[in-house]
């Protein structure tokens, strides 16, 4: 797969407003991140009825149901992960030195913010490594995936999740283990969201971004890793 210098550079554009929307919408306040992903939630939604009815015309009602497990409860599970620092990691009896109270009130750095940029590691290092030395496809479903870019991709995003846990004392083993289950399930839920796109026969979810499609196009990995990081929290940590 040749890199495509005019699509990277939409891409590219595209992203960067994407991200000044995302970290104001995460990182300002409470309204901010409610409005935020009630947007997100209303907007996938709309896609994936779209796409149910391309796919089972008239009897696509039951099959929205779906929905509510793969749109409503991650979206659910957000908030909570959202509230969740990422000092629950912590590799010290105390986080005082590396969290005051001033600095959690004015910038918390939260499990989803965490999940959210891995993601976004992921998956811009599994395009570049696919671009540049992919040739083994992954799976017929997404065929410009490859193998060699989507272990490129978690490699390098697990290599910065360590990083990151060196930098600011959390523990390595924890950050190593949920970095990677958010690579594995992002990807997955990349694949699940091409498969619906395949099974109705339409390129992207939706329009609103440029060179990103839709609403499910840009969440689709988040949907699925969501759940995963909360399994992880809830059982583990």
């Amino acid at each position: 797969m040749a890199l495509n210098l005019k699509t990277f550079k939409t891409r590219a554009l595209t992203a960067l407003l994407f991200v000044a929307v995302m970290l104001t919408g995460l990182l300002w306040n409470l309204w901010s991140f409610l409005i935020l992903f009630t947007i997100i939630h209303f907007g996938c939604w709309y896609e994936f009825v779209k796409l149910m009815k391309k796919m089972y015309r008239e009897r696509y009602v039951q099959y929205c149901l779906f929905g509510l497990i793969y749109i409503t409860l991650p979206i659910v599970l957000m908030f909570f992960l959202h509230q969740k620092t990422i000092v629950v990691f912590s590799n010290v009896e105390s986080n005082a030195a590396y969290f005051p109270a001033e600095y959690s009130e004015s910038f918390r750095f939260t499990i989803l913010i965490f999940t959210i940029a891995v993601i976004w590691i992921n998956d811009t290092m599994a395009y570049l490594v696919g671009s540049f030395i992919g040739k083994t496809p992954l799976t017929k479903i997404s065929p410009k995936k490859t193998w060699e870019g989507t272990l490129g991709g978690a490699i390098l995003a697990i290599g910065v999740g360590i990083i990151f846990a060196k930098v600011i004392h959390l523990q390595v083993f924890h950050v190593s283990l949920i970095t990677a289950a958010i690579a594995i399930f992002g990807t997955l839920g990349d694949l699940l969201e091409s498969k619906l796109k395949r099974m109705a026969d339409v390129k992207d979810s939706g329009s609103f971004m440029p060179g990103h499609g839709g609403f499910l196009d840009r969440f689709d990995s988040l949907l699925v890793a969501v759940p995963a990081v909360w399994v992880y929290l809830y059982f583990f940590i």
